[in-house]
């Protein structure tokens, strides 16, 4: 055999095995040995040369063919090591079964010399081509694989980017979630310190009107008290004369307790005018008692008024009720009903008011404020009536003002919006009406108007 070319041949065969099949990645062990091939070439080349060694140069190419299925068992789950198998399988088979037939009948290879070297050619070209075949496939594979692994690295560093954004963000957003816990805080104090505040202003309202109100049955106890004192002063003359008149002294008795009865009268209606100011000053409970809403409505309708004509003096309007007696009591929250029907009266003869004076931007298509669309002169009134029904108490706040614009109408029960100039309004009124209507009383509160004609606002509560 000629062990030169051979040994020539195979090493860079090796070479390419291991490439070809990246030993060095999936058996880094075995890699090792094949690395050191060229090392048992040059020993078997060198005892080839030694006398009584040369037939060692035969076992050399068993070696490499040995080395190769090694190679071929150990990736046999790769498919590269399947085409590679495939490839030297026939160079394998013929090479061996030459060297068994030059063995065992050398005579007889030698004679047909010519065809076992033209078979061991063939499967020579068939390792060449079949080879660079799976040479040019596993390249292929691997290019797809190391493309795969960058996708995959790409996917990874991607991921590892997203996971980092998304932690920025997580904190970004904590930071934000504590930011707004605290403007939530700092709101809901300030809510309560609005809701105070438009507390005491309907309070400052209620009771300018308290106290012309009031001055009403404390004129009437001043006066009669005065005049029991006259009374009784006659009396006390008319006892210490010797002829005493019976009828007289009757009559001084029965004035004297006219008198006191008439003072007690308008004593209670004060007390009772003292005591609904303080009803409505204090925190509410949260409890529903029965009450007299009709008296209530009537009550603080009288308490609206003399509070806007003690602002305004010169304003005056007409006011008309239409209770229904079927109402009676009704289980309310007193103070938070109280300042309902304040609010939308204060509102309602605020409106009657803005189109007596004619000079706001709400008249709207009114030719003038003291004149209506007819030509009649323009009297200003706000009208309450109560019904009961089936199921329901029906409230109902009705003025013949300056009305409310469509565009406004869908946003007149929002916190904060009012239609009135900078100091005159708050904008909790009718947010916290609608509020204590609905979810304090489970009832609804609704409002109909037209601009420049009137608004009715419509309160229904179950019972």
């Amino acid at each position: 055999m000629d062990l030169i070319p051979f040994i020539a041949i195979s090493i860079p065969v090796v070479h390419m095995i291991r490439k070809t099949l990246e030993t060095s990645k999936w058996v880094p062990e075995w890699d090792k040995v094949l690395s050191r091939i060229w090392m048992v070439a040059i020993v078997f080349l060198v005892l080839a040369q030694i006398p009584g060694f040369r037939f060692i140069a035969d076992m050399y190419g068993p070696l490499i063919f040995l080395v190769i299925l090694i190679t071929v068992y150990l990736l046999q789950e790769h498919r590269s090591a399947r085409l590679l198998a495939l490839a030297f399988l026939p160079f394998v088979a013929v090479y061996l079964f030459n060297r068994f037939i030059r063995f065992v009948a050398a005579s007889f290879f030698n004679s047909y010399h010519e065809y076992f070297m033209s078979a061991e050619s063939f499967g020579a070209l068939w390792l060449i081509g079949f080879g660079i075949y799976a040479s040019i496939q596993n390249n292929k594979e691997r290019k797809q694989r190391q493309k795969e692994e960058e996708q995959l690295r790409q996917a990874e560093a991607r991921k590892a980017e997203l996971e980092h954004l998304v932690v920025e963000r997580t904190t970004e957003l904590l930071s934000q979630k504590e930011t707004l816990e605290k403007a939530f805080a700092e709101l809901k104090a300030m809510q309560v310190q609005l809701v105070h505040a438009e507390k005491m202003a309907s309070l400052g309202e209620l009771t300018a009107g308290i106290a012309h109100e009031i001055q009403n049955p404390l004129n009437f106890v001043n006066n009669f008290s005065e005049l029991s004192v006259e009374l009784a002063q006659e009396l006390l003359d008319e006892i210490k004369k010797p002829d005493l008149d019976k009828t007289l002294v009757q009559d001084l008795v029965a004035d004297l307790t006219q008198n006191q009865q008439k003072i007690n009268h308008h004593g209670k209606r004060a007390a009772s005018i003292v005591t609904g100011m303080l009803q409505h000053a204090r925190t509410s409970t949260g409890a529903k008692e029965p009450i007299e809403l009709n008296a209530l409505a009537d009550e603080y309708m009288r308490l609206s008024y003399h509070g806007l004509r003690a602002k305004d003096s010169m304003f005056n309007a007409k006011m008309v009720t239409d209770f229904d007696p079927a109402v009676g009591k009704v289980e309310v929250i007193p103070q938070d009903m109280g300042r309902v029907l304040l609010n939308l009266i204060n509102n309602a003869f605020y409106a009657v008011q803005q189109r007596k004076n004619a000079g706001t931007p709400y008249v709207g298509t009114l030719a003038a404020g003291n004149v209506t669309p007819e030509g009649r002169p323009y009297e200003p009134t706000v009208t309450i009536t109560t019904k009961k029904t089936d199921s329901q108490i029906i409230i109902k706040v009705k003025d013949n003002g300056i009305g409310i614009p469509d565009a406004v109408k869908a946003k007149i029960f929002q916190p904060f919006f009012t239609t009135k100039p900078t100091g005159q309004g708050t904008g909790l009124g009718l947010s916290l009406a609608y509020d204590i209507v609905t979810k304090g009383h489970g009832g609804s509160l609704k409002v109909e108007s037209k601009e420049g004609e009137g608004t009715i606002f419509v309160i229904s509560l179950p019972f």
